[in-house]
């Protein structure tokens, strides 16, 4: 089954998505996620100069041969460009393969562990009593586990929490460049134990509670938070600490027993490696677009199994309904899966693009048996949104040093 083409796809219904399609001389056809965001044209690029001319006349069936001639072949290896691009044509390959197969991809992966997928929604708010209002709304939908942010007193802004603007791109206005954002550690520690002692007190012990710190803090600073919050029984900590010195986890593990969850711009297993055989973090939140696809993924989560490690896939809105798609095959067959981050299946606009059978009840997740990723791309849908130049914020200390958003 030869590949005759591949098409790159850019378009803005609320985010920037990047979609990759690949098509067989048989004339079935595979979709991956490439999003990047604020570097979306970057990986279009590199798809289209770079990528697409070495495949074409391969067969779309030797998933990991085209992976490792995308990987190692480059001699550059790893990155965020490279490995969304090599993700994109990953995931497309697994959609043929399974639809060639008549079967759901994850049957390919070697069928279901578990029924459905257990989902966390997020509960961000102004102030604690808002998120905690917020916290209640979703616990009377189903969910069980649940992310919580809130505004910090002092600071205009704060990650997670953007009050009257819809979306980040927002703060953009008419001159798309990144919008600054002030931190302050000790603000951020005078409100964060208020949140989760309110919400213990008020929803008991049955819910799991979650935080994004989202690499605000350094590693002995995350340890005191993680310590700090140990009485309030977190499902997980996310993001405490940046963790290119993968030791620094050593410092946090050391003093606190708060688990541990990181890996959402990860690109390659080489990048948690360390953090998984030394047992220093719980949850992997790698994501399929970012860190190299299906294939990688599933090979991350294998690894991390031997160690006691669970998936908890990355999953916000500048991830495209694809990657949510590839999440969810992924997610039912990994035996060491944890939980799946969960924003919503899309705005209208998005809806209209991209179609998925995917079922959301009580907090869970139900995968379509539908052959291949079970979604579909409408080409003609996307043209009326078309791309949009847009970038994540970027944070200052305040005293205007550039710190970690």
């Amino acid at each position: 089954m030869k590949i005759k083409e591949i098409n790159v796809y850019v378009c803005s219904p609320g985010r920037n998505f990047v979609t990759v399609k690949v098509i067989t001389e048989e004339g079935i056809y595979g979709l991956g996620d490439a999003t990047l965001n604020g570097r979306e044209m970057a990986v279009v690029s590199y798809l289209q100069e770079h990528v697409a001319p070495c495949l074409i006349g391969r067969n779309a069936h030797d998933i990991e041969d085209i992976w490792q001639y995308l990987y190692k072949g480059v001699y550059w290896r790893k990155g965020p460009v490279n490995m969304a691009a090599i993700a994109a044509i990953d995931m497309a390959l697994w959609d043929i393969k399974g639809k060639a197969a008549g079967l759901p991809v994850y049957q390919l992966l070697g069928g279901k562990s578990r029924q459905a997928v257990t989902l966390y929604a997020h509960a961000s708010g102004e102030n604690v009593e808002d998120t905690l209002d917020k916290t209640e709304d979703l616990i009377k939908q189903g969910f069980k586990a649940i992310r919580l942010q809130s505004a910090v007193p002092g600071l205009n802004v704060t990650y997670g929490v953007l009050g009257d603007k819809k979306d980040y791109y927002e703060l953009q206005g008419n001159r798309p460049l990144p919008p600054e954002e002030p931190w302050s550690t000790q603000k951020y520690f005078n409100m964060i134990e208020e949140l989760f002692s309110k919400a213990r007190a008020r929803f008991g012990n049955d819910v799991h509670l979650l935080h994004d710190v989202h690499s605000r803090l350094t590693p002995i600073e995350s340890a005191k938070l993680g310590k700090l919050l140990e009485p309030y029984n977190l499902m997980f900590l996310e993001d405490a600490s940046i963790a290119e010195n993968q030791d620094s986890y050593k410092i946090i593990r050391h003093h606190t027993t708060t688990p541990l969850a990181i890996g959402e711009t990860y690109n390659t297993i080489w990048d948690c490696k360390d953090l998984i055989q030394n047992q220093l973090i719980d949850y992997l939140r790698a994501a399929a677009t970012h860190a190299g696809g299906i294939t990688a993924l599933r090979r991350m989560a294998d690894f991390a199994s031997i160690y006691n490690v669970k998936t908890a896939p990355h999953g916000a809105p500048d991830l495209s309904p694809i990657c949510f798609a590839a999440h969810m095959h992924l997610n039912i067959w990994a035996p060491n899966f944890g939980i799946q981050e969960f924003v919503g299946l899309g705005n209208e606009q998005s809806k209209s693009i991209f179609k998925q059978s995917i079922e959301v009840k009580q907090g869970m997740a139900y995968v379509s048996d539908a052959p291949g990723l079970g979604i579909e791309f409408d080409e003609e849908a996307a043209k009326e949104f078309p791309y949009k130049r847009s970038y994540l914020p970027v944070s200052r200390l305040e005293d205007g040093t550039v710190w970690n958003w």
